[in-house]
């Protein structure tokens, strides 16, 4: 593995190159992506891949990528404009595509605006609350988890954050009865360590919740959009949202072993079946 830097006035992005043992005619290079997830988050994947180049990288402001233009969002567009930067810096392109949570809003925004960058795109589990037909409602969860935050620290909103994307179904007044989680309930500190940075709990997630996909312009596109959904998020918000997107692009989510996330390995806390993942992963790209 290689380790570089493309260097911006606004941010140094900091992107992994995984060289194959050996290479196969007509495999393009995979590019994986996440959001807020680091290039760490795709080590087990990448290692199913064995036979392709594999790109991954820290988005802008998270890991090792560090921001130089004193901002601290998330935006899609920008975000989708750094990976076509490193693209270009490589000489690589067109690449295919894993893009998984925010990193899928990413892609789906990098399609959009650069439609020759890849030619199959996997996006794994948009969460385009947007898209929603309870969308004013799931804004509402989501801004309940950001409240928590605020107010009790990274226990007290990330155990509000597992209630929310556990819950099955529309986001009715049943949920929103529900007592606060107690955050020892799912081995959470109680305790508040005054940090209020946390990149998926902050507001800095909110712009990717709230991304509305150029659709006309990704049918339009001569990119292969795959939207993905894990067979156990059935009727969680991610899936809703996967199921969603899929059908405005004209089509129903490709069903991949496990959950959110799926493709990650031991080690993580939220380990998931990365062998069979990859298994899938690899059937639709080679289709």
């Amino acid at each position: 593995m290689k380790t570089l830097t493309l260097q911006t006035p606004e941010v140094d992005l900091v992107y992994d190159v995984h060289a194959p043992e050996a290479t196969e005619a007509g495999h393009r290079p995979l590019f994986m992506i996440g959001q807020p997830m680091c290039a760490d988050g795709f080590t087990t994947l990448a290692s199913y891949f064995p036979d392709r180049t594999v790109i991954t990288y820290d988005p802008r402001g998270l890991g090792r990528s560090v921001r130089k233009d004193g901002r601290n969002d998330s935006l899609p567009e920008v975000q989708a404009r750094d990976v076509r930067d490193i693209v270009d810096a490589l000489g690589v392109g067109p690449v295919d595509m894993f893009a998984s949570s925010g990193g899928a809003v990413t892609a789906l925004a990098l399609v959009a605006a650069y439609p020759d960058v890849v030619t199959t795109l996997v996006a794994h589990e948009p969460p385009l609350t947007t898209l929603l037909p309870d969308a004013e409602a799931a804004g509402r969860a989501m801004a309940a988890c950001q409240e928590a935050y605020r107010k009790n620290g990274w226990g007290a909103g990330m155990a509000t954050f597992i209630v929310m994307t556990s819950w099955r179904g529309e986001f009715t007044d049943d949920y929103f009865a529900q007592p606060a989680p107690n955050p020892a309930a799912f081995g959470m500190p109680a305790e508040d360590d005054g940090s209020r940075d946390d990149p998926l709990l902050s507001d800095r997630s909110a712009a990717v919740t709230v991304y509305r996909p150029d659709l006309d312009a990704l049918r339009a596109a001569p990119t292969r959009v795959v939207v993905a959904v894990g067979e156990e998020s059935a009727e969680t918000l991610t899936a809703r949202t996967s199921v969603a997107t899929a059908e405005l692009l004209g089509g129903q989510p490709a069903v991949f072993p496990s959950h959110h996330g799926g493709f990650l390995g031991e080690g993580t806390g939220y380990a998931g079946q990365p062998e069979a993942f990859a298994r899938r992963l690899r059937e639709i790209l080679d289709a």
